[in-house]
């Protein structure tokens, strides 16, 4: 091997020798067997035996030997000393193409591609040709860039038929997003194992091609646990939580026994839902089966109870946490300020910061959106401020984003305006779609003019731009300028996110659109919907026709109120409950202010409590009062 070292690497520390934790044959001055050194190497426990194991070669002249010393290379780097294994590979003369390989596979295992890449480098110049576990090494963790490069090389050298190398271009191709190149490679392969399988489902998965996913995951013959949770996994990434949990399901079905990722990844779909019974189901199924509940699963469920509306139930999980971490203290800050609980965000904040914990980016998110829904304009600033002078930590647009909702919902939409056109990072339609939102609300059409004529010439514009500014017009009777807005809408080939409301009875999540007819119990929600309209004008309800923004009649307004899909999912709720038990809704967009007023109201007829979330808050109505406090 050349004189310089491959890149630089620490002196070995001088070993010295524990005479009561070696055998007799390796501390003696009689020359030890390297068979019983070799032994000794596989059986250490610990930094510190291998480095009496290592004063035994240098004593006895063994430190050359190509197997101990092979052997102890590769005992370092797997036992995170990754230096120590560089700095004996460094100093090995003329190294074989399995000291590269096990030095390669250190450094790709570590996640330092780059390092990896180099020394594979320097081994092509010293003249060592790579072996299959050589490629196979390398593609663990390289660039895309670099993958293909190497691809290129397995296949002039005549590894491309190679299970492990393919399997490892195939994982490259994935990382790197290129679905087609891995689907080719993949489909070429001869043979497939478990690993090549599971890397292409993974693909798929992570990449949102759920269909071909599936399709690979059922013509499995045998799965492992891992293979359920890609699976399961990738339906939750991407918006399918309801397959995440029939999957699951069929999982437990199968006597496959789920780890902490399984649990982790369905108590994130059960939040999604909002699915508080199957929540606890699965909280009791760990209780149950003698899961471990650590602290990342211990935030998990605390994330799942406030997403699903039970903070009692989070805060409980959250109590028993013995040592928490500040992900934890995020979790539950962010719980309450999604309930609109601001006072105990902030004061769980200001407790956290109490016993020493550093709030993150993450913190400041909870707290800001804590201020954002009870109009705490002024304290909203102050922490909005701290978090660069105090904490050192640089606002991103999350944090903008807090700022915009808070100022535009309390009417100080300039303020807002001249905070995003000031602001360091570039500001995304979601931004924008904030302040647009404020301005429908205050009725600020010349400003929200103005942002929709920005975000439609930079090409920014979502199906939310369209609707706010069209809801804006409508408001003011300008049914011209509705119709220009729809036309050019729909010439751009946006379309309006239907809204939909969830609702979990019996373990099942029943899912309603407006006007749904397709639900087996439909004749008993229409029904219902007819008691509710009855009692409603019993007590003095008027509907809010005025935020039907259809140039149509007033009785067509009304009947259109009637059938949103919050008020189908509460008729479904009253008939399928008992009485005096409370109700959860999902809603996926924001909830009307009819349907608000209507809930408010039910609450009080039926005694009920009424908890609905929806894209923003949750909402608790009891006895006609909302949590919210009709700010929202």
């Amino acid at each position: 091997m050349s004189s310089a070292l491959l890149f630089t690497s620490p002196p070995l520390p001088t070993p010295s020798i524990n005479r009561s934790t070696l055998s007799f044959a390796a501390v003696t001055n009689f020359p030890p067997s390297p068979d019983k050194l070799a032994l000794l190497l596989d059986k250490s426990s610990s930094i510190h035996h291998l480095l009496q194991i290592h004063a035994a070669l240098l004593r006895h002249g063994l430190h050359q030997h190509p197997i101990l010393n092979f052997k102890l290379q590769r005992s370092y780097s797997s036992r995170g000393r990754l230096d120590y294994s560089l700095a004996l590979f460094n100093r090995t003369l003329n190294p074989n193409i399995f000291f590269y390989t096990s030095i390669i596979n250190a450094h790709a295992l570590h996640g330092l591609s780059q390092e990896a890449l180099f020394i594979y480098t320097q081994m092509l110049f010293e003249g060592v040709q790579p072996n299959e576990f050589t490629f196979s090494s390398i593609l663990k963790s390289c660039s895309l860039e670099h993958g293909k490069m190497l691809h290129s090389q397995v296949i002039k050298l005549g590894f491309d038929s190679d299970l492990y190398v393919k399997t490892g271009l195939v994982d490259v191709y994935a990382r790197g997003g290129d679905v087609g190149s891995a689907r080719l490679v993949f489909e070429r392969m001869p043979e497939k194992s478990l690993v090549s399988l599971t890397t292409m489902l993974t693909c798929y998965a992570k990449h949102g091609e759920l269909k071909e996913a599936r399709l690979l995951f059922d013509g499995m013959v045998k799965k492992d646990v891992v293979c359920w949770n890609v699976m399961i996994d990738g339906y939750t990434q991407h918006g399918m939580p309801k397959e995440a949990l029939v999957l699951f399901r069929r999982m437990l079905a199968a006597k496959a026994r789920p780890n902490e990722i399984t649990i982790l990844t369905v108590l994130s779909a059960c939040g999604q839902l909002g699915a508080l019974e199957s929540g606890r189901w699965l909280h009791s199924y760990m209780q149950n089966n003698d899961i471990q509940v650590s602290v990342r699963v211990a935030t998990a469920l605390i994330d799942m109870y406030s997403k699903c509306g039970s903070l009692e139930d989070a805060r409980l999980v959250f109590d028993k946490i013995y040592y928490k971490d500040v992900v934890a203290w995020n979790s539950m800050i962010i719980g309450y300020a999604l309930h609109g609980f601001s006072q105990d965000a902030l004061e769980l904040f200001h407790e956290m910061c109490r016993i020493g914990l550093r709030p993150t980016d993450i913190t400041f998110i909870g707290v800001l959106g804590a201020c954002g829904h009870a109009g705490l304009v002024k304290e909203g600033w102050s922490f909005f401020n701290a978090m660069r002078e105090e904490y050192e930590i640089e606002p991103k647009i999350e944090h903008y984003g807090c700022m915009v909702n808070l100022l535009g919902r309390a009417g100080r939409l300039e303020e807002a305006y001249e905070l995003v056109r000031n602001m360091k990072v570039e500001p995304d339609p979601i931004l924008w779609g904030a302040l647009l939102g404020a301005c429908r609300l205050h009725g600020n059409l010349e400003l929200g003019e103005k942002i929709a004529e920005y975000l439609v010439s930079h090409n920014l514009a979502n199906s939310g731009t369209y609707i706010l500014l069209s809801n804006m017009y409508a408001a003011k009777g300008d049914w011209e300028e509705v119709a220009r807005i729809r036309t050019l809408m729909k010439d751009s080939g946006v379309q309006k996110e239907p809204g939909c409301s969830s609702i979990e009875v019996h373990n099942r999540v029943h899912e309603f659109l407006a006007g749904n007819l397709k639900h087996p119990k439909t004749k008993e929600i229409y029904e219902m919907l007819e008691a509710m309209n009855g009692w409603l004008k019993a007590h003095g309800y008027t509907p809010q026709t005025e935020i039907v923004l259809h140039d149509i009649g007033d009785e067509q307004k009304e009947q259109s109120l009637e059938v949103h899909s919050e008020k189908l999912a509460l008729a479904y709720g009253l008939i399928s409950t008992q009485p005096g038990t409370p109700i959860k809704i999902v809603k996926n967009l924001r909830v009307c202010s009819d349907c608000h007023a209507v809930t408010k109201l039910i609450s009080k007829i039926t005694g009920r409590k009424i908890v609905m979330r929806d894209r923003n808050r949750f909402h608790h109505f009891v006895n006609g009062s909302c949590s919210c406090g009709d700010y929202w």
